[in-house]
């Protein structure tokens, strides 16, 4: 077999890099390591920047999103039961959107399908041979038979355990990590959102989020020892756990139900260096993991999207190379920012183990700061709605 680009990793951000360069004329071949099912059952992130948006209707994936999203032009800080709303629309003129991500990837997979491009599920034991050379191929297995694909340029957005950071020589490689002592429970419900805007709740009792998908299926996070499991939290747990962490007048009205899924993420910071080594691009979170505070996950992916798709179109259609010589640069100056200000964010939300009454203290003076400050409201609000691409 034959492509242009093989692109590793069946999730949004290789779909989407799939569609816009499809579009642009270049042939793909998607190869993802489990089944369809399994990456649509993924529960992940709901907010989606304003470049994010604006790529989706670009690549001509937009029409349901814009029918069934959730604009959102804020949304709420609050320290007890103090509570700082940032007017994202007031502050920048741009609203995020609600979408979650099982409904961008549903999206993508149709348009996908409706063009013909040839994804492989199911596809094993991936080898990325010859990188740095002109006789660049990939191997896999699928149904018991070894398969070869022989290609000009390779897009690893196979995710953090993935085969394509683990490509580049070790020696070659520089890892930046900052690993959080805690984690996040989630959980779904088909319930009514607490409020009609995300909140990030500080307390004394700890961090939690209030979040939805839609009008009646509400996304709730709380923060939980790395050392839970999911089996120690009965629903009554959870909802009692939320309720005292929220804001009361929010809680007073919380809509409680049984949960539809549950589980326990692990919060971490992580960059690898280079982005690029040879003809091997390294795409989303096979490169980079932010902390899910401030919403930056899927975005960040789609701004690598941006970048890699543009540069392989020039490279393939007119033999200007400019564009992926630039890409790991172009992508880290925008990856670092997005991960300081997610730094900042959780820094900002959540309890740490073993910190004094300082940094408690430290939390209710940058609300403060926030309710009182316009500059630094829009400082948030811009990093919030993303950064421009």
């Amino acid at each position: 077999m034959k492509t242009e680009v093989v692109i590793i990793g069946g999730g949004p951000s290789g779909l989407l890099l799939s569609q816009l360069l499809n579009r642009g004329g270049i042939d793909t071949v998607i190869l993802e390591r489990t089944s369809r099912k399994r990456v649509l059952d993924r529960i992940r992130a709901g907010v989606l920047e304003s470049g994010t948006v604006q790529l989706l209707r670009e690549a001509g994936v937009g029409d349901r999103m814009d029918r069934e999203g959730i604009p959102h032009e804020g949304c709420y800080l609050s320290d007890d039961d103090l509570m700082v709303r940032i007017n994202f629309h007031e502050l920048t003129g741009k609203k995020v959107m609600v979408y979650g991500q099982t409904e961008v990837t549903t999206d993508l997979y149709e348009a996908q399908d409706a063009m013909g491009t040839r994804i492989i599920h199911n596809a094993a034991d991936v080898v990325i041979n010859d990188v740095t050379t002109d006789a660049l191929y990939v191997e896999y297995t699928v149904d018991g038979a070894r398969q070869r694909i022989d290609c000009q340029f390779v897009a690893g957005c196979d995710g953090f355990h993935g085969v394509s950071r683990q490509t580049i020589p070790v020696d070659k490689r520089e890892e930046f990590e900052r690993v959080y002592p805690f984690g996040w429970l989630g959980v779904l419900s088909r319930t009514p959102p607490a409020n009609h805007e995300l909140i990030y709740a500080n307390s004394r009792h700890g961090f939690a989020l209030a979040s939805m998908r839609n009008e009646n299926l509400s996304r709730y996070y709380v923060q939980a020892p790395l050392t839970d499991k999911v089996e120690d939290w009965s629903d009554d747990r959870f909802w009692e756990t939320l309720k005292i962490r929220l804001p009361k007048e929010t809680a007073d009205t919380l809509v409680t139900g049984p949960s539809i899924e549950k589980s326990i993420a692990p919060l971490r910071s992580f960059v690898s260096e280079p982005l690029r080594w040879g003809s091997l691009f390294l795409v989303g979170d096979s490169a980079h993991i932010v902390p899910p505070t401030g919403a930056k996950g899927l975005n960040l992916a789609v701004s690598d999207v941006y970048y890699l798709h543009d540069a392989l179109i020039a490279a393939l259609k007119k033999g200007d190379r400019a564009g992926v010589d630039s890409y790991a640069e172009r992508a880290l100056a925008r990856i670092w920012k997005a991960m300081r200000f997610s730094w900042q964010m959780t820094t900002m939300l959540h309890q740490f183990d073993g910190e004094d009454s300082f940094a408690a203290q430290m939390r209710k003076a940058t609300l403060s700061h926030l309710s009182q400050s316009e500059t630094a409201r829009r400082d948030l609000a811009e990093n919030y709605i993303g950064l421009p691409f």
